[in-house]
């Protein structure tokens, strides 16, 4: 008889960025790790992928990263560091766990990593009271190293091709 074992995202993410970090070869702190947990949890709701940023209802909301960083630089202090995490925490995933998909773009996969990078670099020096102005500079630096990660675990999840999301689903 075969027993069944069930895990919490939390659980089954955390497995996944450290065995991920292991095949990448990629050093970092536990909360970087933690960070990683939470943002792969975040994005398990694919509407919090898609969902404008909250502006007021006369703008209109940004269309490209480009616009969406823009607006974060230009909003109120209370507003900006929200806006700019969303930019790069969004620009880290979907360099992470999509970049095939943007082979096929007029826009590649630099565009992204060089904005998510710049997003977490504001956001380490805005946040250096912060407990989390470590894990900002660390990804700012150090971008690319977990888009790997995040790649390593989609491709593990086989997310990158469109019948296997299907089934995953």
């Amino acid at each position: 008889m075969k027993s069944v074992v069930f895990l919490t995202p939390a659980e089954h993410f955390s497995e996944a960025v450290k065995e991920a970090c292991e095949n990448r070869q990629i050093k970092t702190q536990p909360a970087v790790e933690v960070y990683l947990v939470q943002l792969l949890q975040f994005y398990l709701d694919s509407k919090n992928l898609h969902s404008a940023s909250q502006v007021d209802s006369q703008e209109k909301p940004p269309e490209t990263f480009a616009e969406m960083y823009l607006q974060a630089l230009n909003s109120d202090l209370s507003k900006r560091k929200e806006l700019m995490r969303m930019v790069a925490d969004r620009s880290l995933y979907l360099t992470g766990f999509f970049g095939d998909s943007f082979q096929r773009k007029t826009v590649d996969i630099e565009y992204y990593a060089d904005i998510g990078s710049a997003a977490y670099s504001n956001l380490y020096t805005w946040c250096k009271e912060d407990g989390l102005s470590n894990v900002y500079k660390t990804f700012s630096r150090r971008f690319m190293d977990f888009v790997e990660v995040l790649n390593y675990i989609s491709e593990k999840s086989l997310v990158n091709a469109d019948q296997n999301v299907l089934r995953l689903y």
